[in-house]
């Protein structure tokens, strides 16, 4: 299968006080289309700056990174903000909802950026809640929703470009166990239809469900291998 992302010597390095504090350390992989990846390692091991950069959200020092095809590592703050809007959803740890508005309003919101008119983004949206179960939550806000629910919605919204890549950073760093279990099986759901995901996590079960694992330790890949995916319940509890 194609590669969706290739890196290739990515290196990332800061100055902080008259030092400089290097994050990535010549990284260089490939995830194909379709994959299931989750990202480990300890905090400053450099996996949340591989993250930034496979996002779009940061540049590299040096190196080459294409993403579907396009060479990213020299464009721009408004070329990366495009490539970002078409090709990449993001669903982070603490759902990033906007509290005073609907579910429905909160994943319309990419499509704004996007120029989508106002008729085809409500019916997307309702689309979007519909594919995460949480078609009859549309109306609701935030604060009337659970944990497990909010980041459906963060799914949804993350969805609703229909992207390329779903980038998770700790998806599941804010719920419970059982609400986890539901999220992930969620993702799986979506991989096994064909979206390409990547997850950074600290939790080894949570890891458990993709399908390869990249360990990372001061800037550079101390481990990758393929793993089989942790089976997916028959029912997730109401």
């Amino acid at each position: 299968m194609a590669a969706l992302i290739e890196a290739r010597e990515l290196t990332k390095v800061y100055a902080t006080g008259g030092h400089e504090v290097h994050a990535l350390r010549g990284v260089s992989l490939d995830i194909e289309e379709g994959g299931f990846v989750a990202i480990m390692g300890a905090s400053g091991s450099g996996k949340s700056t591989l993250m930034n950069i496979l996002g779009c959200l940061d540049r590299p020092t040096s190196g080459r990174y294409h993403l579907a095809g396009e060479a990213v590592e020299g464009m721009g703050a408004d070329q990366l903000a495009s490539v970002r809007n078409r090709r990449i959803g993001f669903v982070f740890q603490q759902f990033n909802l906007l509290p005073r508005t609907s579910a429905l309003e909160n994943v319309e919101l990419p499509m704004l950026y996007a120029n989508v008119p106002s008729a085809e983004r409500r019916a997307r949206a309702l689309e979007s809640l519909k594919r995460v179960g949480l078609a009859e939550r549309a109306q609701h806000t935030p604060a009337e929703l659970s944990g497990g629910q909010q980041q459906r919605v963060a799914i949804a919204r993350a969805l609703v470009n229909r992207p390329q890549l779903i980038l998770a950073d700790e998806p599941t760093g804010a719920l419970d166990t059982q609400t986890s279990e539901e999220i992930m099986r969620l993702l799986a759901e979506l991989n096994a239809q064909g979206m390409t995901v990547v997850l950074v996590t600290h939790e080894s079960d949570i890891a458990g469900w993709a399908r390869r694992r990249l360990v990372f330790r001061d800037g550079s890949i101390i481990e990758d291998v393929q793993q089989a995916p942790r089976r997916q319940p028959q029912e997730v509890p109401a």
